[in-house]
């Protein structure tokens, strides 16, 4: 629990120290993603990101941006007559960052914490110790025209308790996601 309050502290100081230009916008972007967890988990996520914020100068990173997204996971496990699910609710801020161009399209980086609500606290023959789940997120990302309103993404993301609970297995996914605004 001590390193997930670490980065929260550090993120959080980052985005308090910066004294640059703040630019805000309202978009109306969608996310659908295909999970693959762990064994015979596997699942959809839909995203819906409302606010993304834009930073001209944040210390260590320069330009930057930070977008919130709200999100339904539904994961199953098992064999498809006996199928087992579970659904998580998610709100997470997430930091993007443009860090090469590919064949003349922006690649980024993005890193986000977040808060998940599960249905169900035992699934895929895990105890996974509470409801309550971190969303934790580390991906790769390429605009699929200059304005950034198609997107692909690979992502790694891990839920856990955060040791909230003493049963704390967590639960891994890599995802595979195509975003728009629209």
């Amino acid at each position: 629990m001590q390193r997930w309050l670490a980065v929260l502290i550090l993120l959080f100081g980052i985005i308090g120290q910066v004294r640059a230009d703040i630019r805000t916008e309202q978009i109306s972007q969608l996310s659908v993603e295909y999970l693959k967890g762990e064994g015979r988990v596997n699942g959809v996520r839909l995203g819906y990101r409302p606010l993304e914020f834009h930073f001209t100068t944040l210390p260590l990173l320069g330009d930057a941006n930070m977008y919130l997204e709200a999100s339904s996971n539904f994961w199953q496990y098992g064999q498809p007559s006996q199928y087992q699910t579970n659904v998580a609710l998610a709100l997470s801020p997430v930091l993007k960052k443009q860090f090469a161009n590919w064949y003349g399209k922006p690649v980024f980086w993005e890193f986000g914490i977040g808060v998940s609500m599960l249905t169900k606290r035992e699934f895929a023959g895990k105890d996974l110790g509470s409801h309550f789940q971190f969303e934790d997120r580390l991906g790769l990302l390429i605009g699929l025209d200059q304005q950034n309103s198609k997107m692909l993404a690979i992502r790694y993301m891990h839920y856990s308790n955060a040791g909230l609970s003493s049963r704390n297995p967590g639960m891994d996914f890599l995802n595979i996601a195509y975003s728009w605004r629209f």
